[in-house]
């Protein structure tokens, strides 16, 4: 887990896994129980955090971004290690960064090379079933589409600043470019800064989410939205999580890079 008092920078390698802080770990007696965290023991924010933001529900604190890209990777996953892991759903959310409503989405899921067969536990901690990858894109031809999409949204625009949130540092410090290192693809500038949301959460609320999306949800008294470790619900959660820190008064930066 990333501490908030070091910002570490690890290199790329091919064995890959997601931390206990971004919602997944291995050795687990069963996705099931990763799945269906109890959020009632989840302390709430206290009272004089919520009362020393800004209140107001009708506008949003300024921020320094034109677009915030929301996105979370679900990858190839077994109790055990698997080497390497691969990703197979991409999902990206395209906020405003003024009125924080979703203008865009990219969502697919991706085929897995190197471990075709997704096993019972990745189908049970996801929700992704082996009809949802069989013949989608690889990785490479995702790569591709997801260019395509940031051109068409004009985010490849020098004059739009536009930055990734992410659940944790996992998809785009450990997962994308050891994925693409271990393919031996190069991983576009865009996907080399972001915001940790959980960091984010940290410093507006005074306590770090150990357990991330279920503790934020909780402490902001949002509701959850669809399933844990669905990549695209995951995004919705973050989303929202984003969406009420905003609107009370808190402005993000960015707290990661692989630069």
């Amino acid at each position: 887990m990333v501490k908030l008092a070091h910002w570490m920078r690890s290199g790329y390698v091919c064995i890959l896994y997601k931390g206990a802080g971004s919602g997944r770990s291995f050795g687990r007696p069963s996705a099931e129980s990763v799945a269906n965290r109890q959020f009632s023991n989840i302390p709430s924010p206290p009272l004089w955090v919520v009362n020393n933001m800004a209140s107001s529900k009708s506008s949003f604190h300024p921020q320094t971004y034109h677009n915030f890209l929301v996105l979370d990777f679900e990858a190839t996953c077994e109790k055990q290690l698997i080497h390497p892991q691969e990703i197979i759903e991409f999902p990206i959310l395209k906020l405003h960064g003024r009125t924080m409503e979703i203008e865009s989405t990219f969502h697919t899921y991706v085929q897995p090379v190197v471990h075709p067969m997704l096993t019972p536990f990745c189908t049970e901690l996801t929700g992704i079933e082996q009809s949802m990858v069989d013949g989608k894109p690889t990785l490479p031809e995702v790569l591709q589409m997801v260019d395509d999409w940031m051109r068409d949204n004009g985010l490849l625009d020098p004059k739009v600043n536009s930055i990734f949130v992410t659940c944790g540092d996992w998809d785009l410090k450990t997962m994308l470019p050891g994925q693409c290192q271990c393919l031996g693809l190069p991983v576009p500038d865009y996907f080399k800064k972001w915001i940790n949301l959980k960091k984010a959460y940290s410093f507006a609320m005074g306590n770090y989410p150990a357990n991330g999306l279920p503790f934020m949800i909780k402490g902001l008294n949002l509701q959850h939205i669809g399933k844990l470790h669905s990549g695209i619900d995951d995004c919705k959660n973050i989303a929202s999580i984003l969406t009420e820190l905003a609107r009370r008064g808190f402005t993000f930066k960015q707290t990661g890079s692989t630069y």
